[in-house]
């Protein structure tokens, strides 16, 4: 027996609000199926599950907020999980659809995707979210005159603050149906979809409903205040607590961006890089290098980390920071960098991150380059030791090998931990950072 419990998302997360289930009691699960949706002051985070059975109960309804490491659900993990081939002989034959994860499973029935007409183009041919996301859904058919009038939608009642019975207690909020589409539309644009009159089959929201109800409140200012409240309670912390220390250093990215150019004339428009790629990349390689940088503070002292986790900094359409961590990044070529940065970014602004994607970056990479900023001197995420910051690429004369010319350069800094490493320390990490960007084919 296994418990799922409330995850720790973040360094000062204390709390979380059980969004969504995206699994029933009775179902099959397996590790890394994600099968609930987390509300953090910041995002929308998807849970993956830690173990492989059957779900025996879930325990916490919808929209309640419970302490970290609170049990979610029960899950049986041994004998309880039968599996397919056991099945009793004399019951009938049923088509199921290939391998897909709970979260993939309510995407294909809210999109009305048949996931047994797919062909999975996951490990042994298992359906992933893009392959119901590209397909195309099953054609609703066309009411009678008679019945239209039947299935007309109509505006939801508005829900009881509390309810009627004896006990007191609120009812469990009730989920709006709606397509995955509308929710990551309604998260970016700031929209309360149980506000929203859906125009789908049943009621369901879909996204022209979502961006209609953003046209008509356009003018109310919809910032997440709890969402800037959480950063300003970690910054006011890291100020605090933290003794920072600051570096920087001009790079010369002439080399760098020639072989980007030269690399982007062979690639899709689709895969073209861009100058952040390269200059993550360098990071973590640097990160590796320097290992008294990338780890975490604790009781203790220092704790060097077992991979590079190399966190992005991202900042949400309406305020507030979240910084999602690439996995393993000094492992990864540099197009499979840019592959990650879109997908984190995009996936970050629509409230749809993975709990191990929050999870303990080793190191965090902040880049205003495309905000025009040119240095950025950052404060570092506590339990971290160091944040990079990366400014606009920009021409300038600099002399080189005696002459005067103009060159693209850049404005990398360092802000660390001065209980975790000096000066020298930190400069060590720069200037790797600046000689791999000196050699980009080696990144």
């Amino acid at each position: 027996m296994a418990e799922f419990t409330m995850p720790s998302l973040g360094a000062d997360m204390d709390e979380g609000t059980l969004s969504e289930w995206l699994v029933h009691p009775g179902e099959q699960v397996t590790r890394g199926d994600v099968i609930a949706v987390v509300e953090t002051a910041k995002s929308a985070i998807e849970v993956e599950c830690f173990d492989s059975g059957t779900v025996e109960a879930l325990l916490v309804d919808e929209g309640t907020t419970v302490p970290v490491g609170t049990p979610l659900a029960r899950i049986g993990t041994t004998a309880e999980s039968q599996p397919t081939e056991s099945r009793p002989a004399e019951s009938p034959p049923v088509e199921s659809p290939p391998a897909s994860t709970p979260l993939v499973r309510r995407i294909a029935e809210d999109r009305h995707v048949d996931l047994a007409a797919l062909h999975g183009s996951g490990p042994g041919g298992r359906i992933t979210r893009a392959d119901v996301e590209r397909a195309e859904p099953e054609p609703e058919p066309e009411p009678a005159p008679a019945e239209r009038e039947k299935t007309a939608p109509t505006p939801r009642p508005a829900k009881p603050a509390r309810s009627d019975d004896s006990t007191g207690k609120r009812p469990a909020p009730e989920r709006v149906k709606s397509s995955p589409l509308a929710r990551r539309l309604a998260t970016e644009l700031g929209v309360d979809l149980s506000a929203v009159t859906g125009t789908g089959r049943g009621g369901t929201v879909r996204a022209e409903d979502v961006r209609s109800a953003a046209a008509e409140s356009a003018r109310r200012p919809a910032v997440p205040d709890a969402a800037r409240a959480a950063t300003a309670r970690l910054m006011s912390r890291s100020k605090r607590e933290i003794p920072h220390f600051y570096l920087s250093t001009t790079v010369d990215m002439a080399a760098a961006l020639e072989w980007m150019h030269a690399r982007n004339r062979e690639l899709p428009l689709s895969a073209r890089l861009v100058p952040a790629a390269l200059t993550f990349k360098a990071v973590a390689m640097a990160a590796r290098k320097v290992p008294e940088l990338n780890g975490h503070w604790g009781g203790d002292g220092f704790v060097p980390a077992e991979e590079v986790r190399l966190g992005v900094a991202v900042s949400l359409r309406g305020g507030g920071l979240v910084a999602p961590a690439l996995a393993h990044a000094d492992t990864l070529s540099v197009a499979e960098v840019m592959a990650a940065l879109k997908d984190l970014v995009a996936r970050a602004r629509g409230g749809r991150l993975r709990a191990s994607e929050t999870a303990d970056p080793s190191l965090t990479v902040t880049n205003l380059g495309d905000q025009g900023v040119e240095a950025v001197f950052g404060v570092v995420y506590p339990p971290q030791v160091a944040l990079v910051g990366l400014g606009r690429i920009v021409e300038r004369p600099v002399a080189v090998h005696g002459l005067l010319g103009v060159r693209p350069v850049l404005t990398a800094t360092l802000s660390a931990d001065h209980r975790a490493a000096d000066g020298a320390t930190g400069a060590r990490l720069l200037t790797s950072m600046d000689r791999l960007l000196q050699r980009p084919e080696e990144l």
